[in-house]
């Protein structure tokens, strides 16, 4: 049953993530880098906290009482993460939901894969395993997949005038929209290696009495801290460049309906790392398995959210064919990833130390610089 509940919360995690962009798309007369900043605030700084204070019992003197080079590396962790996170939200303009997420969550859930054992200079030896070979099978899987969403994405872009692609996706542009989301995919993995570099505040959080199921909430808070800090910075100094400052008290468009708006965005995607942790601590051996599922979870969710919304309206047969095609290949992958990691676990261990259960989503103590 914990099990079954792990994957139900990567559920929970993907809904979140694969529906946060909706409320955006409800804001009015603001420009992107002000209703980004506004959701951000409430994303990486208000509502972390606001959930770590309730489910971790003296968050503060947890914080106070972990080492700095810990802290450091979480906060780094999340500094890089947060250029994923800044074009994340450029890719969805672009490509709009479900091309922006099956090429954004797909290359993450490469990345997020196949980086800790080159650091940690085991991908050699991987190639020789039966789980080494599984899991980069499911890695050009990835790639092959992420291939067919942007083949669809040309094909969509030949067959619809100017006029029919904006009626979906106001600012679409597929050249400049795959380059940003090749970025944020390389970028959004690093949020997988805060958490790993924090487990530190995680044990800490529940020796000062936080439920085991609620103590990645602590890594949280810093590892968004960082994010906020990449955001911020280049929110505002898109500000002061545009003049969009005054968006905030523009009194032709309705402020408080667009920071509620945003607001809402903000809380959704919190949400989707909220039950994430949720769900890390469930799967217990099977930990390993988490980041793919989250994956798959946000791109099935992110693609049924695109199909509703009439983001391929007008597109012929072919094309339609061509991107079901690429998100089920994409899906498809995490699961092959997923299954490499459990032939590399020991299941004769039930207790077995989270770095060994983890041979290729998340490197060893060892081999993580940010340890």
């Amino acid at each position: 049953m914990a099990v079954i509940w792990g994957v139900i919360f990567h559920a929970l995690g993907g809904f979140a993530s694969g529906s946060f962009y909706l409320p955006y798309k409800k804001v009015k007369g603001w420009s992107w880098e002000s209703y980004w900043l506004v959701g951000g605030i409430v994303s990486w700084l208000l509502v972390p906290w606001i959930l770590g204070l309730a489910t971790i019992p003296n968050l503060t003197t947890v914080l106070s009482q972990t080492d700095g080079s810990t802290l450091f590396w979480v906060y780094f962790w999340g500094v890089l993460w947060g250029f994923g996170g800044l074009t994340f939200g450029l890719g969805m303009r672009y490509l709009g939901l479900s091309l922006g997420m099956a090429v954004i969550m797909g290359l993450c859930a490469l990345v997020g894969t196949l980086v800790p054992p080159i650091w940690g200079g085991t991908i050699v030896q991987l190639l020789s395993t039966a789980s080494g070979q599984v899991t980069l099978l499911g890695l050009l899987v990835c790639l092959v997949g992420i291939l067919i969403c942007s083949r669809a994405g040309i094909m969509k872009e030949k067959s619809l005038s100017a006029e029919q692609k904006s009626e979906s996706i106001a600012e679409y542009n597929l050249k400049k929209g795959l380059m940003v989301a090749v970025f944020s995919g390389i970028m959004s993995a690093c949020f997988a290696f805060g958490l790993e570099a924090g487990q530190k505040i995680a044990d800490l959080a529940v020796q000062q009495g936080a439920d085991p199921l609620y103590k990645n909430n602590a890594i949280l808070v810093v590892i968004l801290l960082g994010g906020l800090t990449t955001n911020a910075v280049w929110c505002l100094y898109l500000n002061l460049k545009n003049r969009t400052y005054t968006d905030y008290l523009n009194p032709s468009y309705p402020a408080l309906r667009n920071i509620l708006f945003c607001a809402a965005a903000g809380t959704l995607w919190y949400f989707q790392f909220f039950f994430y942790g949720m769900g890390d601590t469930k799967l217990g051996v099977y930990r390993f398995s988490g980041w793919t599922l989250h994956m798959a979870f946000i791109i099935a969710f992110s693609s049924m959210w695109g199909l509703y919304l009439h983001e391929w309206r007008g597109a012929n047969r072919a094309t339609m064919r061509t991107v079901s095609l690429g998100i089920l290949t994409v899906v498809l992958s995490t699961i092959i990833v997923g299954y490499g990691n459990y032939l590399g676990s020991d299941q004769s261990e039930a207790t077995a130390a989270p770095a060994k259960s983890q041979p290729l989503l998340q490197a060893s103590v060892e081999t993580q610089p940010a340890r």
